[in-house]
């Protein structure tokens, strides 16, 4: 291992091993050895290659070039400058050992054999195997590898650095061995492209003679299957989909152009192509931009508004953090509330916040299970389901899909719609939804359903278990001006072809057509009235009547609607006894009825009238037995109820009414006719009655206190159990009224009726 000081010549981009010859274009001068380096960046390596000088030529115009030829390894050392300015540095020789023992020999065994396998699926001259063969020394057969052209440059700078010979040999049989395999891999694709190649040229020739024999028979109906071939291709269809299509093609291309069962085949491939199976929206992930986007399309709604941020920072954490999700935790919002509270456009909402397609299906009044599942193929007009439908409609396979009126789905001698339903709305199944028509499995997970109804009575209980309730319980006026003043009244300019500045309406104008002429939970009625003011005042500004800017005064409200058809009636209604004010809930949000309670000379009997339910004909018996069992706690004389028949009516007498809430407020209506204590015509109340005199809990707490809110009730007896309800109802609400819960009768009449001539004035 002698040390030497050498010239130093920087290779770029090349590396020469011992045994390997090269050319360079430069000057060494004298010197009969160089030191060979290759270079990284601006980097040397620590091992070189010593390289004797062999001829010195004179090329065409005076420059020099050398020959020189590698001998063995070296390991740099310190380097210094010349007197002439060349680089020299210290080197010392590391001649190969050749080591004899038994793992250097099967190495070189196994080397031997990987790069005849090399050779021999590139197909190479037999004179590199004899070459190959040739070498005998186990250090230079694994510099070999460096005549590898598929070797990059840092794995030869490896070999290069690797001084141990049976390191090197390990390194060089690894190395060849990733060549092999990769060149197996790339043969058995050639030879799998060349296998089909063949079968196309072979189908090819076929489907030519076809075409000739189809053109003798004047059924040329080639270039349709050639069309349907490009456009399976392109469909992206899932594997077994895509094998079910090129069946039904095949069986198009035997049929020929003119038979019956032609136009059914070439119809079902025209739908498997329009389902989009690959395609996607670029879903944008972003909750506080989703969040902006509802807010601006709609006031309020905020639990909606929640659970959609929810949503996608779920599916954010879990895209950044890589965790797969899981199929059966599906989101299957389901919004239930009155018309006009923005249940449908809430989903277009989401659809624009998402990134996603937006289609909406309407099932109201769909009675036939083919509706969703499909038709099965052997019916004359088979179709689709409006699922599959939707997807076409769509373009992508996650688009937002709203289920508009899933309450008023039916059932018949053609199915049960609602149970087709369960498969499509449960995310444990709907992955591998079976359209009838299509007969194959279908992804729904990827959608984002959304189903609306008005109310979940008459949602069938396994459906509705499916999904995730969000209760649109209506709008408070305050709610109700903001959304006239931001959406309403600006949408109804523009329809009615005014400018922005040319009309203009107070806030307490509105506030005022809100109270005065609409009463209903959401705010559909109210964008009429506002249509009707603003197409009065369009047509006075046509016709020259009036100059922009206008500004609506109370005349003009009055004008355009009419008088006022809602007034705050309980003051009127409640002044003699015998009436009491309840609250309801009807499938157009809250409501407030009046109990009207009368007594005659009969014989005990109770009538009913006003359209009631089994279930509040009950409650209204309930009451009447209460009382007659209580009359003398309740300071009524027992003689008043003898031989008296009692008939209790709810007006509006056109309207259905049924439900368990109106109990209290039947028995209060019974115990006010019998004392002669009017109700207060400030207290409004809703609560089942038992004949133990408990007050028990109701549901639709929220609306029915918005609509005791809207006709001025300013306390509102509910049942003790509702007290957690107390926080769904909007804070600007709450502290207009009263809340009085209650657990018994006798709490709901000190509260209600106007105390006797003799009794205190009770503290609400």
């Amino acid at each position: 291992m002698s040390k030497q000081n050498l010239r130093l010549i920087p290779l770029e981009d090349v590396v020469v091993l011992p045994g390997m010859g090269l050319t360079l274009t430069i000057d060494v001068g004298d010197d009969e050895r160089v030191v060979l380096v290759p270079r990284h960046g601006n980097e040397f390596g620590d091992v070189g290659l010593i390289a004797d000088v062999v001829e010195h030529v004179r090329l065409p115009g005076g420059a020099h070039a050398v020959s020189l030829q590698g001998v063995h390894r070296a390991l740099i050392g310190a380097g210094s400058t010349g007197g002439s300015g060349e680089l020299r540095v210290d080197v010392e020789e590391r001649p190969d050992e050749q080591p004899v023992d038994g793992k250097t020999r099967e190495l070189s065994r196994e080397y031997r054999a990987v790069v005849e396998e090399i050779l021999e699926v590139r197909g190479a001259d037999d004179r590199i195997k004899a070459f190959l063969r040739a070498i005998v020394e186990p250090g230079a057969l694994a510099d070999s590898a460096g005549y590898s052209p598929d070797l990059t440059f840092n794995q030869k700078v490896e070999l290069l650095s690797t001084i141990d010979v049976t390191e090197r040999l390990e390194l060089a049989v690894r190395l060849q061995r990733e060549r092999l395999t990769e060149l197996q891999v790339r043969k058995r694709i050639r030879d799998d492209v060349q296998e089909g190649v063949d079968k196309q040229q072979r189908d090819y020739v076929l489907r030519k003679q076809m075409e000739s024999i189809r053109k003798e028979l004047g059924e040329d109906d080639g270039s349709v299957v050639e069309e349907y071939e490009r456009k399976i291709a392109e469909a992206g269809m899932p594997e077994e989909v895509e094998t079910q299509a090129r069946k039904e093609l095949a069986r198009l291309e035997r049929s020929g152009g003119e038979s019956a069962e032609s136009s059914t085949i070439r119809t079902y491939l025209d739908w498997l192509i329009a389902v989009p199976w690959s395609k996607r929206s670029d879903e944008r992930l972003d909750p506080i931009g989703a969040r902006e986007v509802l807010d601006a399309d709609h006031a309020g709604l905020e639990d909606v508004k929640d659970r959609i941020t929810e949503y996608l920072a779920v599916r954010k954490l879990r895209q950044d953090r890589g965790i797969e999700a899981d199929p059966r935790s599906g989101a299957i919002l389901t919004l239930i509330g009155p018309p006009g509270t923005g249940k449908t456009s809430i989903g277009e909402s989401i659809a624009r916040a998402t990134g996603r397609e937006f289609v909406r299906v309407s099932l109201g009044g769909v009675r036939d299970e083919a509706e969703i599942r499909g038709h099965r193929r052997t019916y004359i007009g088979a179709l689709p389901g409006r699922l599959v439908r939707a997807l076409r409609d769509a373009g992508t396979i996650n688009p937002v899909i709203l289920l508009d009126e899933v309450d008023k789905v039916g059932t018949d001698w053609r199915g049960d719609v609602s149970a087709a339903l369960l498969e499509v709305l449960d995310p444990a199944q709907n992955s591998t939804f079976r359209d009838h028509y299509l007969d194959v499995e279908l992804d729904l997970s990827q959608v984002l359903f959304i189903a609306t109804a008005n109310v979940a009575d008459t949602i069938p209980g396994p459906l509705l278990d499916r999904m995730e309730v969000i209760a649109f319980d209506g709008y408070t006026e305050a709610e109700k001006l903001a959304i006239a003043k931001g959406y309403l009244w600006p949408r109804q300019l523009k329809r009615n072809g005014l400018l922005e500045d040319e009309v203009v309406a107070r806030d307490g104008l509105l506030s005022t057509v809100i109270s005065e002429y609409t009463r209903e939970a959401g705010v559909r009625n109210l964008e009429r009235q506002l249509g009707t003011i603003l197409r009065k005042t369009a047509t006075k500004i046509a016709s020259g009547k009036v100059e922009a800017p206008v500004e609506i005064e109370l005349d003009d409200v009055r004008d355009a609607l009419g008088r006022q058809r809602f007034f705050q009636e309980s003051a009127v209604r409640t002044a003699v006894p015998g009436v009491a004010t309840g609250l309801a809930v009807t499938g157009a949000g809250g409501d407030v009825l009046f109990v009207e309670a009368t007594s005659m000379p009969g014989s005990g009997g109770l009538v009913l009238t006003g359209q009631l339910g089994d279930v509040m004909k009950e409650s209204a018996r309930i009451a009447l037995s209460y009382v007659r069992g209580h009359a003398e706690e309740l300071g009524i004389d027992p003689k008043d109820l003898e031989d008296r028949e009692f008939h209790v009516h709810v007006p509006a007498g056109a309207i259905p009414k049924d439900g368990p809430s109106a109990g209290i407020t039947m028995t209060t209506a019974l115990v006010s006719l019998l004392s002669g204590r009017p109700v207060k015509h400030t207290v409004g109340m809703t609560g089942e009655v038992t004949l133990q005199g408990r007050v028990l809990p109701i549901g639709g707490l929220k609306q029915k206190v918005l609509a005791a809110h809207a006709m001025g009730i300013t306390d509102v007896v509910i049942p003790e159990r509702n007290r957690g309800d107390i926080d769904d109802i909007p804070a600007e609400v709450r502290a207009q009224l009263s809340l009085h819960p209650v657990m018994t009768v006798d709490e709901v009449l000190s509260l209600a009726l106007e105390p006797a001539r003799n009794e205190p004035l009770p503290t609400l």
